[in-house]
C-alpha cells in the first residue's frame, strides 16, 4: 500500500486539475505534507483524506471558506465528516424524488385535463423545513452545557424519557433511558450510532399509548410541527410530564429584542404569524415557564446563538443550519447579510449595540414550558 501519492496521481484519482490542487495547496486548505524518495511534495493518508472531504463539500456547493471551516473544526473527526455529508446526499436524493412524484402527478392530471390548482404546482418544491435545512444542521448545531442542565434539571427525576422532534439528538440525556421521535430522514440519518433508538413519526400523531413515559421533552422543534398545539397534547398524552423549550412572542415588540430582527430582517415577524402564543401553549397543556438565558459563546448554533458574536451571521453554512433564514426568503436573506456586514465594517452595528459588550447571557424569549 502506497504512503504517499503525487500531486499528478491524485489529480488522475479525483478527477481535478493540478492547479486546482496547487492553488489548495497555497491558500492552505489541503497541503501534500509528505515526500518522495526523489524530494518532490506529496500526499500522505491523511492529507487525501481531508481532500476528500473538502471535494465532497465542494461538489455539494459548499463555497472554499466554508469548506475550510468544516474541515477545519477540530471538534469533528472523518466518521463525523462522512455522517454530515451521508446526510447531505441523502436529502439531495430525497428531495429530488419527491420532485419527480410530484411532477408525475401532475403531468397524469394534465393528460387526463383535470385542472392544476397552484398549490399543487407548487407542491414539487415542497419538501419538509427539516429535510432542507438538516444537511447542514451538524455544522454548528449541537448542545449547549447551560442551556442542556436547565433542561434537563426540569427533567427531574424521570427515567423514561420521549424525545420529540429529536433531530440529531442534541440534548439528549446521557443517563436516562431515551426514545426519540424524528419525521425527516435527513435528520434522522445523521444520528449518532450510539444515540437513543428513533422512531419516524410526527408530533401531531405520536405511536404511543397514554402515560408510556415519565416525560416528553421537545427542543427548539415546535415551531417546525404542522400543529403545535396538537403536538403538545400528544406529548402530555403520551407523558406523565412534559419539557418543552420553545420561545413567547406574546411581549409587546417582542421581534425587537434581538437586534437582528428589529435592524435587519423585520420579515422575521411574518414567519410566526401562524405560530401559537406562548399563552395558548401553556393552557394547552397546563404548564409553567422559565426563561432560558443564551451564553454570550453559546455553543448551540441557534438563530439567537450569535448574539454578542455578529460576524457569524455573515458565514453561510452558519445560516444554513437555522430555518428562518430558509423561511424569509433569499432575497430578505441577501439584503440582511449585505445591511450587517456594511455596518460591521462602518462601526455602526457597535455603536447600536454597545450596551451588549459587557453582558455575559441574554433573555432573548427562549422559555421553558413544564409540566
Amino acid at each position: 500500500m502506497e504512503d504517499h501519492w503525487t500531486v499528478g496521481r491524485v489529480a488522475e484519482l479525483t478527477g481535478v486539475s493540478v492547479r486546482t490542487l496547487h492553488h489548495y495547496d497555497e491558500i492552505r486548505l489541503v497541503r501534500p505534507s509528505a515526500r518522495t524518495a526523489a524530494g518532490y511534495r506529496a500526499y500522505s493518508a491523511d492529507d487525501v483524506e481531508r481532500l476528500r472531504e473538502v471535494l465532497a463539500y465542494r461538489r455539494l456547493g459548499f463555497g472554499l471558506r466554508e469548506v475550510a471551516d468544516l474541515v477545519g473544526d477540530p471538534s469533528t473527526d472523518a466518521v463525523a465528516h462522512l455522517r454530515r455529508l451521508r446526510g447531505l446526499l441523502l436529502e439531495r436524493r430525497d428531495r429530488a424524488d419527491a420532485m419527480v412524484a410530484a411532477i408525475d402527478r401532475e403531468l397524469e392530471a394534465r393528460a387526463k385535463g383535470l385542472k392544476v390548482t397552484p398549490e399543487e404546482q407548487l407542491e414539487m418544491l415542497g419538501a419538509r423545513l427539516y429535510d432542507a435545512i438538516g444537511s447542514a444542521y451538524t455544522a454548528t448545531r449541537r448542545t449547549e452545557p447551560r442551556i442542556a442542565a436547565q433542561i434537563w434539571d426540569a427533567l427531574g427525576d424521570a427515567q423514561t424519557v420521549l424525545n420529540v422532534g429529536a433531530g440529531t439528538g442534541s440534548y439528549e440525556p446521557a443517563d436516562r433511558d431515551v426514545t426519540a421521535v424524528e419525521p425527516s430522514a435527513v435528520m434522522r440519518g445523521q444520528r449518532p450510532a450510539d444515540a437513543a433508538p428513533c422512531v419516524a413519526a410526527a408530533a401531531e400523531s405520536l405511536p404511543f399509548e397514554d402515560r408510556s413515559f415519565d416525560v416528553a421533552m421537545a427542543v427548539s422543534t415546535v415551531h417546525h410541527w404542522g400543529d403545535p398545539i396538537a403536538g403538545l397534547r400528544e406529548m402530555r398524552r403520551v407523558a406523565h410530564r412534559v419539557v418543552v423549550l420553545t420561545f413567547d412572542t406574546d411581549e409587546p415588540g417582542w421581534q425587537d429584542r434581538f437586534w437582528l430582527t428589529r435592524d435587519y430582517l423585520p420579515e422575521f415577524a411574518a414567519v410566526l404569524t401562524e405560530f401559537p402564543s406562548l399563552a395558548g401553549m401553556v393552557d394547552a397543556i397546563g404548564a409553567r415557564t422559565e426563561p432560558v438565558p443564551i451564553p454570550w459563546d453559546c455553543a448551540d448554533g441557534l438563530f439567537e446563538a450569535y448574539w454578542r458574536r455578529p460576524a457569524a451571521y455573515l458565514e453561510d453554512h452558519v445560516r444554513r443550519a437555522m430555518s428562518v433564514w430558509t423561511r424569509v426568503g433569499l432575497e430578505a436573506e441577501q439584503r440582511a447579510v449585505r445591511s450587517l456586514s456594511d455596518d460591521l465594517d462602518s462601526g455602526r452595528w457597535a455603536e447600536r449595540n454597545s450596551d451588549l459588550a459587557d453582558l455575559d447571557a441574554a433573555d432573548l424569549g427562549l422559555r421553558l414550558l413544564i409540566v
